[in-house]
């Protein structure tokens, strides 16, 4: 494992300028566009494709990064670039990272590569775990799988909300109950495959942010997939639900839920994306204050405006290294004793969301029009304190791990 390092080694800087390459030149000039559009940019994911940057092998050179920095990285500069084209890109990561996560190996390398496509015919793919009245609350979870052990295939029932490329997508992961009795225990991971009938997009949303991303309800009636689609197989589920059936009769060892697996993994790159948002209205605030002036002088000049920059980037540095460090941690087998993925998380997305306000209070009039780019900012950073976990889910978190106590 490499020595701890707070500076990007030449690949990973080569890597980052090439992909900052991208922002500027496709991804800033599109974003106002696709933003009001409100529609999945498919040209602006063509052209990643194109270049290598929407693939599997890019993402799997990144997660394999022996420092654990390369996603972070690349999440930081896709949404300094544009934060709706940037989830229109990665998106499909979270999918990803839930067969990654609870998959075998022979899944993984199925199923992963339909995911993205290739360069000539670029797919998609959705991670589906909320429901209308199962957010922050996984126990509450109603969609169902049940086993039809005749024909060896399950049975999935419900409704998805808030997924990304729901509906859209070439290959769905669904989190659903296979044994109600247990709550969030009893959830097991499915791959619904491409075309399967049963499986339609309901509701698409109209948002506040990140508007180029396509977000939708999941509609599976009666989906009949194979059982080979159960990520991680039968025999590994079985054993999981007999120990989590013994636990709780007896207590001991802490079983995860298959959704709570696929977060605890992607906070770190969620937090990373917060940054990039963070970053971008920075920049643009600062070199607003630099070139704005009034009263005879550049508004940089005055302290008021000075420290808030001095803030916002004491607070965009913070967020980075907590990332950093959660994503190093998890590249070094390093448990999250003190629930240092959600810290990460919790800390960047809060950044966000006040940098970006900052940044528009020092545009003044400018910041509230869509002419200056920090309005939209600013709405893209309002979803990093909500979704893949609340901020208060995230506290909730944190403060569970440090006490031990079973906190409400």
């Amino acid at each position: 494992m490499p020595d701890i390092t707070f500076e990007l080694n030449e690949d990973q800087q080569q890597v980052r300028d090439w992909i900052h390459g991208f922002a500027v030149d496709v991804m800033r000039p599109a974003a106002a566009e696709w933003d009001e559009r409100e529609e999945t940019p498919w040209p602006v994911i063509q052209e990643a494709a194109k270049i290598g940057l929407y693939s599997l092998d890019f993402y799997a050179q990144q997660y394999f990064d022996p420092t654990g920095l390369g996603i972070a990285m690349t999440m930081e500069e896709l949404f300094w670039g544009d934060a709706g084209i940037g989830l229109s890109i990665v998106g499909t990561g979270l999918a990803a990272v839930g067969v990654l996560a609870n998959g075998t190996e022979e899944q993984v390398g199925t199923w992963i590569p339909q995911m993205y496509g290739d360069a000539s015919d670029v797919k998609v793919a959705a991670f589906c775990s909320s429901e209308p009245d199962a957010g922050s609350d996984v126990s509450a979870m109603r969609t169902r799988a049940v086993y039809d052990e005749a024909k060896d295939e399950w049975v999935l029932n419900g409704t998805k909300t808030w997924a990304t490329n729901g509906g859209i997508a070439n290959v769905h992961v669904v989190v659903a109950v296979v044994d109600p009795e247990l709550g969030s225990k009893g959830h097991a991971s499915f791959i619904v495959p491409p075309a399967t009938p049963g499986l339609s997009q309901g509701q698409k949303f109209k948002k506040h942010g990140i508007r180029a991303s396509h977000t939708a309800e999941v509609v599976l009636e009666d989906v009949r997939i194979p059982g080979h689609c159960l990520l991680g197989g039968k025999d590994k589920l079985d054993e999981r639900l007999a120990r989590a059936r013994e636990r709780a009769k007896t207590g001991g060892e802490r079983v995860k839920n298959a959704a709570m697996a696929t977060f605890e993994a992607s906070r770190p790159a969620v937090g990373a994306q917060a940054v990039g948002i963070a970053r971008a209205a920075y920049e643009v605030a600062l070199d607003y204050a630099r070139t704005r002036v009034q009263f005879g002088r550049p508004i940089i000049d005055n302290q008021g405006i000075a420290f808030q920059l001095a803030d916002m980037r004491t607070r965009i540095d913070a967020a980075r290294l907590l990332v950093w460090r959660a994503s190093w941690m998890a590249v070094a087998g390093k448990p999250f004793a003190s629930a240092e993925g959600s810290m990460s998380k919790l800390f960047a997305g809060e950044t966000a969301k006040s940098v970006t306000a900052q940044a528009m209070q020092i545009l003044g009039g400018n910041g509230f029009t869509r002419e200056y780019p920090v309005e939209r900012m600013h709405r893209d950073a309002a979803i990093y304190t909500i979704f893949e976990g609340t901020s208060e889910i995230q506290r909730l978190v944190i403060a569970r791990t440090l006490s031990g106590m079973p906190i409400r």
